[in-house]
Parts: C-alpha cells; sequence; structure tokens
C-alpha cells in the first residue's frame, strides 16, 4: 500500500518562501520517481518539478531557480523547496508516486499554496 500526504502549504507574500513536504508510508518511495504537481483553480494539473530514484531532477521552466526539489529516502520523504514565490504559484500542490517499472500513480490529498500581499 502507498499512501502520501502533503503538508507545508499556506500563505505567504510575494518573493517568500516556503518548504512542502511529502510524506509517504509503504516500501515503494525508495524505487519510486517522485513529483510534485500543481492545480490551479480551473486549470489542468500541471507537473512542477521531479526526482527520479537516483537523484536526477527536472524543473519547469517558470520555477526553474526558484523551487528545489529533493528526497531523503532515510525520512520516506521528499521537499519542494519554494522561493520567490510569485502569484502565479497560487495553487494546490500534490506530491506523486511512480514506482519503477510501472505505469501507476499515485498522489496525496493536496495542500493549498496561496501567494498574495
Amino acid at each position: 500500500q502507498v499512501q502520501l500526504v502533503e503538508s507545508g502549504g499556506g500563505l505567504v507574500q510575494p518573493g517568500g518562501s516556503l518548504r512542502l513536504t511529502c510524506a509517504a508510508s509503504g516500501s515503494y518511495l525508495r524505487t519510486s520517481a517522485m513529483a510534485w504537481y500543481r492545480q490551479a483553480p480551473g486549470k489542468e494539473r500541471d507537473l512542477v518539478a521531479r526526482i527520479n530514484s537516483v537523484g536526477s531532477t527536472f524543473t519547469v521552466d517558470s520555477v526553474r531557480g526558484r523551487f528545489t526539489i529533493s528526497r531523503d529516502n532515510a525520512k520516506n520523504t521528499v521537499y519542494l523547496q519554494m522561493s520567490n514565490l510569485k502569484p502565479d504559484d497560487t495553487a494546490v500542490y500534490y506530491c506523486n508516486l511512480r514506482p519503477i517499472g510501472t505505469a501507476t500513480d499515485y498522489w496525496g490529498q493536496g495542500t493549498q499554496v496561496t501567494v498574495s500581499s
């Protein structure tokens, strides 16, 4: 069984920082690709950043240089460190897990990030 729980969202001023945490239960995180997605009101859920099982990362252009994805396998956690936040970053952020060798996605419940003054 795979369960994902996001935390760390909240209200932050433009230019501020937040760190999102995804806590995973089960035994698959270490051998899984992890990602953060976000969904703004009325929009599709879009990829923000991903990290594979050996630590290689990718971030989309709109957040590159501001967001960093990382993982701590010993703690069964994945992080999204967000800095220099902008109002356009406002969205519900979701943690995603895909076990290696599968096409199966597991999702957390999401955490709200609101960037506003």
